[in-house]
């Protein structure tokens, strides 16, 4: 049986998840695959820390170089754009297959590492830099490769899914919500890259380049996070059938590529609406096979380890069979010439409005839509219980209309809002 040395850098959260999968596993691996996976060394700066995994004498080290050298297969869990972009360039330089679940590098330096990767003939994998345990690029790379990808929906951050679960579920505002998650671990003390929605910017970027045979980078998705959102909206989202996620989303619109990252309503009938608390969906439409939806843990320590574990797997195997690069990356995006601006994106609106409660004002805002092409689909206005002209809230939903024209209505529809209340505009997909 032939075996193959595996050697992380990075000892953290997952690099722990990793290493206790090995080593717990190993022997269930080689039964299925034919190929012994030896957990060889293990690099970083801490190495005295206690990680809640017993680690064999002599695999531990400071000196990723160790790894480097050493390993057949070297596994890349520190995380960042610098130091890590530095150890995969010079593992790949050296002919060595990488695995990494680092999907901010991925997406700011993806072309240059995958370029990397095809020169030197070894393999990059990156199963765990989406969606954590779920197999959504095994998925697309290999299951769907006989489809045209049409779109992709994502919930990908499972802090932005589970703040918004608790939030239309118990009544919560956003503050007190968020304050819980970071307590509970879910979220970072500095949680920016989550709320504010980056992390499935980058996610989305990778799931594009992967759907589309292109390389994208996070810079070309239209990010907006949940930091905004009201319970309001929630609350008038579900009288309306609607529930809202924050959504990666990737369109093929006849060769220009959409890409965006925003709270969305979608129906409560929605396979994604019903996903909740900290995990993660990924619907994928093929004009072959049609919808796919895929489930599960999108991080955490043994989720992402699965999937980083997975990827070690497929290394070894193509190096036993001799055909690292089977699955070529990123091989047919010529057509993809065009990525659409935000303004170019067709979409049905939430529009949400502070108004004074008196005549005139509802054919004042249908005026200004009409005017440019915007039809309403639904409207509500609760009745003013208080029986004088105090302002009330204005909630309409729109059919499709490009948002350039929606855009072109904001700053009239301003002009109608009182209390200095901006109107508020959230996108709908209907799935």
């Amino acid at each position: 049986m032939k075996e193959y040395k595996v050697g992380i850098i990075g000892f953290g959260t997952v690099g722990a998840g990793v290493a206790e999968n090995l080593l717990a596993n190993a022997e269930v691996i080689s039964k299925r695959t034919g190929v012994r996976i030896v957990l060889h060394k293990i690099a970083d700066l801490d190495i005295t820390t206690d990680r809640g995994v017993s680690i064999p004498d002599g695999v531990l080290t400071t000196d990723a170089n160790e790894v480097i050298n050493s390993c057949d297969i070297v596994v890349e869990l520190v995380g960042g754009t610098t130091v890590a972009k530095k150890f995969i360039l010079e593992a790949l330089n050296k002919g060595k297959s990488v695995v990494t679940a680092n999907k901010a590098l991925l997406s700011h330096h993806g072309e240059e590492l995958f370029a990397a990767a095809e020169k030197s003939g070894a393999d990059l994998c990156y199963e765990a830099s989406v969606a954590g345990g779920i197999p959504i690029i095994k998925s697309i790379r290999e299951g769907l490769v006989a489809n045209r990808i049409e779109r992709i929906y994502g919930i990908m951050n499972g802090t932005c899914n589970y703040i918004l679960t608790r939030m239309e579920r118990e009544g919560s505002n956003f503050a007190p919500v968020l304050a819980d998650a970071q307590k509970l671990g879910y979220a970072e003390a500095n949680p920016s890259l989550d709320i504010d929605g980056f992390d499935t910017a980058h996610k989305t970027s990778i799931l594009a380049s992967l759907a589309y045979g292109k390389w994208f980078y996070q810079e070309d998705v239209y990010v907006e996070g949940i930091r905004d959102l009201e319970l309001s909206d929630l609350s008038y989202a579900d009288e309306l059938g609607y529930r809202i996620k924050l959504l990666g989303i990737i369109k093929n619109n006849n060769g220009a590529v959409e890409m965006r990252v925003h709270p969305t309503l979608i129906p409560k009938t929605a396979l994604l609406a019903g996903i909740s608390d900290v995990f993660n969906g990924v619907v994928v439409d093929g004009d072959t096979v049609g919808q796919t939806l895929f489930y599960g843990r999108g991080a955490g320590r043994k989720a992402t380890a699965s999937a980083v574990v997975a990827d070690i797997t497929d290394a070894a195997l193509n190096y036993a069979h001799d055909c690292r690069q089977r699955v070529p990356n990123f091989k047919d995006g010529e057509q993809f010439k065009k990525v659409n601006a935000i303004e170019d994106c067709i979409s049905r609106f939430y529009l949400r409005l502070q108004v004074k409660d008196t005549p005139g004002v509802i054919a004042a805002i249908t005026q200004i839509l009409a005017e440019r092409g915007i039809n309403i689909s639904s409207l509500i206005q609760h009745e003013n219980q208080t029986g004088t002209a105090n302002s009330v809230a204005l909630v309409i939903l729109t059919h499709p209309v490009k948002e350039r024209n929606m855009r072109a209505a904001l700053s009239e529809l301003g002009v109608l809002s009182v209390n200095s209340s901006p109107v508020k505009l959230l996108r709908i997909e209907d799935l």
